[in-house]
Parts: structure tokens; C-alpha cells; sequence
């Protein structure tokens, strides 16, 4: 069992490599290194109950007030042990490597626990994709040479804004699956994380799962090798995993080629177990909706051949002139435009739509919103790709978009600046970095007086 820390790509220093300011010892620090020094090496093991609590691991509050969600002993490990393994085809061996912040969920089971349950090598990442330059996650690759490669939409997306160049300078011959986390891969960036990256021979492992579930519930794999893998959706439930579709009356999608809201039907290992210190909002949230269903809160479309896609958090459905879309729908076409590295999609009130689409997009470098008429060429796609009452009513440009530290959009506090509720954004304790929020306020702001009748 082995745990491999990505070094830093900078050189060593006795500085803080954060501040780069010396620290000074007082009569109330610590030596750290010294004091571990005098510990015993060995470490008992705890005989612990199954049902014991684990740990507790807050959501990243992209839909509201965090919830400290419980998860448990035994069944959490084996979920975490199981799909680790399955789902990436992971064998004894190979090097695995998560790239995700192991305070969420996704660094807990697929960079913590998942692999070292497996007795498996596990990577470390701190730091960000682009940091000293956007070959950050290659290089790391050819010099860890990691088997399998898990990382985020939203990471893959900026990745792409930087070209090929910065993949192909680094060897990833040793690469043999790649992952995808966090939410729905639009098709720009899967086909070029399979093309690019994965040299078009790897297998892209769209995963859907939450904090909730413990570990991924829906997935491409496990499956027959030569089993067929379509971009942008997690395909098939993982063992034991039951999705149901439910319409808007509450009753059981019986046919496919339908959409409804997601929900599980019968319990499964990994499971949180309760919300910690309010196990009545645990059964609000996820027992009451649907009774007994584990109500998952996203929406999901079922293919006729049985396969999953999901269409995101059922509250960015919108209603336009009476026509229901998922904003990921929009957002998928829109990301499509050779020019946008991503984007993110709101409804808001409209008089005469009941409400009106509002589009926010960060460019690829060195476009120039105002060469070629960047906007009209988004709607125009949106309108020819979906239908003319999905284009974009408003467009605005950002240079990055709000997002929690797991790398999740918040999408409701686009909302509130559209809506000019600046007061009621909420908690923003997860945002990786608040000053995008203030750009985005502030161009709003600007567009919204261009547009003043």
C-alpha cells in the first residue's frame, strides 16, 4: 500500500511556500516533527461497530446551507473498495490517481479510502491544473506514471481553453482509464479528454454519484470491455444501484426513452446514513419527496437502450413559453462554439416567457468578444442545435465562473445576480475563489445599464 504526494513544482524552501514569509517560534508552538518523534510507530487498531460513524463530511453547498452528511463503517468501505476497483478497472499494481481536494467526497472515496482499501497506490494533488503552466496533470503523469486518471468536467474544460500542445509534450502511454466527476460532461470536452488525453484508446468513465451516495452509482463501467461507451453519460448503474424516474406526479417512469426526476429504489451500502445533528432534515430532503425512494435531487433521461444521462439538479429545469429544458442541455451546445472553454445556465423571470435563458460563458484565450459577434454566433447555434426558444436571451462574458472548492458551479448564485438579489447569496464559505463573484456583479451591473431601455 502506497501513497504518492504530487511534489510541488516549485523548489524547496524553509519559507511557508504559501506566504514566503519566515514563521517565528514562540514559547506556545510546537515542533511538530519533534513531538511525532516520541510517538509509538505502531497504532492499535479500534474494533468498531459497522454502523459507527465514520466520519462527517459537509456538502459544498452549491443548492444552499451545507449538511453534514453521516457516513458509517463497513458499508461505506466496501462501497468505496468496490467501485474504485470495478469502475476503473483498477488492477494490483497500477498507480491511481485522483486529483480532487480530499476534503469532498469524491477525494475521500476515490483518493482516500477507495484505493487504500484496494491496498492500491494512491496520488496527491495540491495545487491547480494550470499552476507553474496547463501541463500540470500530464507531467504528473509521465513522472508518476498513474494507470488511471479521475478528474473534474470543469478542470478538463479549462485545460482545453489552452490547446493540445501542453497534453502532447508529456508521455501518457501508461495511462488506461480516465474519469469524470462532479457533474455532466458536455461532448467538447469527453471527446477531447478521449481523443487528446487518452490518445483515443482509454476508456472515459462519465461517473454519476454524491456526497449522499458514498461512491459512484452510475457509470460506463463495470462492463464488457468492448461494451459500448457514449459521450456525456454515465450509462449503466453500478451493482445493487436501482434508479427509478418519476414524473411530475410522483409516479414511476415505466417505459424508457423518458425523463424524470432521479431517484434509488432500495438501499445500498454506501449510503449516508443521516444529516449530523438533524436526521428529521435527512428525511425531508431525501425520504419524504418520494416515498420510499431515495430522492436524489438531479434529473436524469433513460435511452431506449436503458442508458442514463443526467440532465442536472432538477431545479435548472426552466420553463421557457411552456417548453421545459435542463440548462446542461444549453449549456452542452453552447460549450460546442470553438470559442467557449465553458458555461453556465440560468432561467430567470421574463414577462412575456414566463422565464427567459441567461447564459454566462468564458472564452478560449485570445478570443475577442467583440470580433465576429461572438453572442450572436451562440444564439444562433443554440437556436439551430435545440430550437430558437432555448437561445440565449442575455449573454454574458466572464473570465471565470463561481465555483465550489470540489469544483461544482453555483448556479444559484448566478441566479441571485441576475435576479439583483445581492443580499441573499447565501453562504459562500465553499467558493474556491469569492472574487469571481465580483466580476461577475459588477459586469452584470454593466450589462444590464448597455441594455436599459
Amino acid at each position: 500500500m502506497k501513497l504518492f504526494r504530487a511534489a510541488r513544482p516549485c523548489s524547496r524552501s524553509l519559507l511557508p511556500p504559501r506566504t514566503e514569509n519566515p514563521v517565528l517560534m514562540t514559547a506556545r508552538d510546537v515542533a511538530l516533527d519533534e513531538e511525532m518523534l516520541k510517538e509509538d510507530v505502531v497504532c492499535e487498531p479500534e474494533a468498531m461497530d459497522s454502523e459507527d460513524v465514520l466520519f462527517l463530511l459537509y456538502t459544498s453547498g452549491s443548492t444552499g446551507k451545507p449538511k453534514g452528511l453521516v457516513h458509517t463503517q463497513a458499508g461505506y468501505l466496501l462501497y468505496a473498495a468496490l467501485t474504485h476497483r470495478y469502475v476503473f478497472s483498477y488492477q494490483d499494481g497500477d498507480v491511481f490517481g485522483c486529483v480532487a481536494d480530499i476534503g469532498w467526497i469524491t477525494g475521500h472515496s476515490y483518493t482516500v479510502y477507495g484505493p487504500l482499501a484496494n491496498g492500491g497506490t494512491t496520488v496527491l494533488f495540491e495545487s491547480t491544473p494550470i499552476y507553474p503552466d496547463p501541463g500540470r496533470y500530464w507531467e504528473m503523469v509521465q513522472r508518476l506514471k498513474i494507470n488511471q486518471f479521475y478528474g473534474a468536467p470543469t478542470a478538463i474544460r479549462l485545460l482545453l481553453k489552452y490547446g493540445d500542445q501542453w497534453v502532447r509534450k508529456y508521455d501518457r502511454s501508461t495511462l488506461k482509464t480516465l474519469g469524470s466527476v462532479g457533474e455532466p460532461i458536455n461532448t467538447e470536452a469527453w471527446e477531447w479528454y478521449h481523443t487528446v488525453v487518452g490518445d483515443g484508446r482509454c476508456p472515459v468513465v462519465d461517473t454519476w454519484w454524491q456526497t449522499e451516495t458514498g461512491g459512484i452509482c452510475i457509470s460506463p463501467k463495470p462492463s464488457d470491455p468492448d461494451a459500448e461507451i457514449i459521450p456525456g453519460m454515465a450509462m449503466r448503474p453500478f451493482f445493487g444501484i436501482k434508479p427509478v424516474l418519476m414524473d411530475t406526479e410522483g409516479n414511476v417512469q415505466s417505459s424508457s426513452d423518458t425523463s424524470g426526476a432521479l431517484c434509488i429504489a432500495q438501499p445500498w451500502p454506501g449510503m449516508a446514513r443521516t444529516i449530523h445533528n438533524n436526521h428529521q432534515r435527512f428525511i425531508e430532503t431525501y425520504c419524504q419527496p418520494h416515498p420510499g425512494y431515495f430522492f436524489t435531487g438531479d434529473g436524469a433521461y433513460c435511452s431506449k437502450e436503458g442508458y442514463y444521462q443526467i440532465t442536472g439538479r432538477l431545479d435548472d429545469v426552466i420553463n421557457v413559453s411552456g417548453h421545459r429544458i435542463g440548462t446542461a442541455e444549453i449549456e452542452d451546445v453552447v460549450n460546442q462554439c470553438p470559442v467557449v472553454a465553458e458555461s453556465a445556465v440560468i432561467g430567470y423571470a421574463h414577462d412575456i416567457k414566463g422565464e427567459g435563458v441567461f447564459a454566462f460563458a468564458v472564452l478560449k484565450q485570445g478570443v475577442d468578444t467583440q470580433h465576429g459577434d461572438v453572442s450572436q454566433q451562440l444564439k444562433d447555434t443554440v437556436s439551430k442545435k435545440i430550437a430558437k426558444y432555448a437561445s440565449p436571451d442575455h449573454i454574458q462574458f466572464v473570465k471565470r465562473l463561481p465555483k465550489t472548492r470540489s469544483g461544482k458551479i453555483m448556479r444559484r448564485v448566478l441566479r441571485k445576480i441576475v435576479e439583483g438579489d445581492l443580499e441573499g447569496l447565501g453562504d459562500l464559505s465553499t467558493l474556491d475563489d469569492p472574487t469571481a463573484v465580483q466580476e461577475i456583479i459588477q459586469g452584470n451591473s454593466e450589462l444590464y445599464h448597455k441594455h436599459k431601455p
